[in-house]
């Protein structure tokens, strides 16, 4: 079972612990469309994003892995991981509220 959970709050000030520059990468991070998969000269696939702080074609390599199948699905994971991340930064959630009987 995996627990994220992320205090957006200090104890004594308020103030977010995430930066909104922080979440803003996250978010990139956490969108499909700036990921790409390219066939390196050994076979293998790499997955690349690109760079949210930068104008142009910079991408930055993550992954390297066997199959192009290997390489969305750790794609996937990313996106996956970030958004929680995300999610988290909001706060806990009420998933169950209980009544008296």
């Amino acid at each position: 079972m995996t627990y994220l959970y992320y205090r957006t709050t200090s104890t004594t000030g308020g103030q977010p612990k995430v930066t909104e520059k922080t979440k803003s990468e996250w978010k990139h991070l956490a969108n499909k469309e700036n990921w790409r998969i390219v066939q390196l000269p050994n076979g293998f696939y790499q997955t690349e994003v690109s760079n949210p702080t930068s104008e142009g074609n910079d991408w930055q390599d993550v992954t390297r892995r066997e199959t192009i199948e290997g390489a969305e699905s750790a794609i996937d994971g990313s996106i996956e991981h970030f958004t929680k991340k995300l999610e988290a930064t909001q706060g806990p959630k009420v998933v169950k509220t209980f009544k008296n009987e």
